[in-house]
């Protein structure tokens, strides 16, 4: 099972920018796709953006469609999402996940086995 860790949370202003990295243990070879989900104070976790490992193809939540990207390097090692023109309602606990299931799946968290331990981020109005 593969490992992933995040980092680079912290504290922004509205309109600010942050990008959060989540490493994984291994290069994973077996993925379908990566993703980016997130829970805000008091409500359940939703997704951001997933990227297919397979190809690159990149699919994003609407709230965040236009400001956030996610990306990873050339040695499939790190998975990043760089947020822009963040807003207050974007503060939430990030999470990255791996997932072998099918795309139709990937909004979903239960298509993801494998999940970091979150990393804070808070936008202040």
């Amino acid at each position: 099972q593969v490992q992933l860790v995040e980092s680079g949370g912290g504290l922004v202003q509205a309109g600010g920018s942050l990008k959060l990295s989540c490493a994984l243990s291994e290069r994973a070879f077996t993925l379908r796709a990566v993703a980016w989900f997130r829970q805000p104070p008091e409500k359940e976790r939703e997704f951001v953006a997933a990227l297919r490992w397979s190809g690159g193809n990149t699919y994003y939540a609407d709230s965040v469609k236009g400001r956030f990207t996610i990306s990873r390097d050339n040695a499939k090692t790190t998975v990043f999402l760089q947020m822009d023109n963040l807003k207050p309602e974007d503060t939430a606990i990030y999470y990255c996940a791996t997932t072998q299931s099918v795309l139709s799946a990937w909004r979903d968290e239960r298509a993801y086995g494998s999940w970091g331990q979150g990393t804070q981020v808070t936008v202040s109005s």
